[in-house]
C-alpha cells in the first residue's frame, strides 16, 4: 500500500497560497448563505456565541475545503496552467502533510459544533460528507457545481437549526435550494476558463456538458437562485429584508446582462463578482433588526 509523504512541510507562505488566504471569494461565497440562515432564523439579531461558531466554522471549512480539494486534483492540477503552481501541485507541501493539515482542520470544527446542539451536530457530520466529496465528484459526475452549492447551502440549514432548534420550516430550504442554484451559476462561468484544459486531462464540469449553452445556463441559473431568495424573503416578511433582495436582483442582472454581452471571457468576472448579490441580501435581513422600528 501506498504511502503519502509527509514532507516537505512547506512555508508559511505556502500554506497561505494553500489555504487560498489570498484569494477571499471562496469565503465570501461560502460565509453568505450562512448567515442568511443565522440572520433570518434570528430575525436579524443572532447570539453572539452562534455568530462567533458559524463564522469561525466558515474559515476553517472553506480552508479545509481548499486543502483537501487540491490533495484529490494533485496528479490534475500539474496539466492545468492556471493550477500547476498550487503547492502541492508543484511540490512546496508534501500531500501526507495536506492531509494532516485538513484533519486538524475538521478536528477544530468538530470543537466548534460541540458547542451547539445535538440536531447542529448530526447536521454538521452531513456537511462534512458533503464537502469532503465535492473534490472527487469532477471524475463522475458532469454537475460537481451542483454538489459545491449544497456543501456551501448547508450552512444556512445549519445556522437556522441552531438558532430555531428546528428545520422543519420553508425558510431554511429556500436558501438552501437558491444556493444550489447561485453556485451551478458562478461556478459553472469559472469552469469555463478551464474547459479546454478539463477536456484534455478527462475532468467533467457543467460547463462541459453545457458547451455552447453554457452562457444561457448561466443567466437562467442565477435568475432562479434570485427568483427563489425573493421567495424567501417574502416569507420572512419585513422593508429592509425586501430592500436587500431588490438591490440584490438589480445586481445579479447586472451582472448577467455583462456575461451575456461580454461572453465567455468574462466568466471568471461574473464569478469574481457574484458574491456581492449575496452580501447585500445579508445586509437586508441585518438591517431589519436595526431599522424595521423607525
Amino acid at each position: 500500500m501506498a504511502t503519502l509523504s509527509l514532507r516537505p512541510l512547506g512555508s508559511c507562505e505556502d500554506w497561505y497560497r494553500l489555504l487560498r488566504i489570498d484569494r477571499p471569494v471562496g469565503y465570501w461565497l461560502l460565509l453568505w448563505p450562512t448567515l442568511w440562515g443565522l440572520l433570518a432564523a434570528a430575525d436579524g439579531l443572532p447570539s453572539l456565541k452562534h455568530s462567533v461558531i458559524f463564522i469561525a466554522g466558515v474559515l476553517l471549512m472553506r480552508s479545509a475545503g481548499c486543502v483537501i480539494n487540491d490533495f484529490a486534483d494533485r496528479h490534475f492540477d500539474p496539466h492545468v496552467e492556471r493550477t500547476k503552481t498550487r503547492p502541492i501541485a508543484a511540490g512546496a507541501i508534501a500531500p501526507g502533510a495536506a492531509l494532516i493539515g485538513f484533519v486538524l482542520m475538521l478536528l477544530v470544527a468538530l470543537l466548534l459544533v460541540m458547542q451547539t446542539s445535538p440536531l447542529v451536530m448530526a447536521l454538521a457530520v452531513v456537511g462534512a460528507v458533503l464537502a469532503a466529496c465535492y473534490p472527487f465528484l469532477k471524475r463522475y459526475s458532469h454537475f460537481p457545481q451542483a454538489w459545491l452549492g449544497m456543501a456551501f447551502g448547508w450552512g444556512a440549514v445549519m445556522a437556522w437549526a441552531a438558532e430555531q432548534g428546528s428545520v422543519a420550516q420553508i425558510e431554511p430550504w429556500l436558501l438552501f435550494a437558491a444556493n444550489i442554484c447561485w453556485s451551478l451559476a458562478y461556478d459553472t462561468a469559472y469552469a469555463l476558463g478551464d474547459r479546454d484544459d478539463d477536456i484534455r486531462i478527462g475532468v467533467k464540469s457543467t460547463a462541459i456538458w453545457l458547451g455552447d449553452r453554457a452562457i444561457a445556463a448561466i443567466v437562467l441559473l442565477a435568475i432562479l437562485f434570485i427568483a427563489l431568495l425573493g421567495v424567501a424573503a417574502w416569507y420572512h416578511g419585513g422593508f429592509w429584508v425586501g430592500i436587500g433582495w431588490w438591490l440584490a436582483l438589480m445586481l445579479q442582472l447586472f451582472l448577467c446582462g455583462e456575461l451575456l454581452q461580454r461572453g465567455e471571457a468574462w466568466g471568471f468576472n461574473f464569478f469574481l463578482k457574484s458574491h456581492r448579490v449575496g452580501a447585500l441580501f445579508a445586509a437586508g435581513l441585518l438591517m431589519q433588526a436595526f431599522f424595521s422600528p423607525l
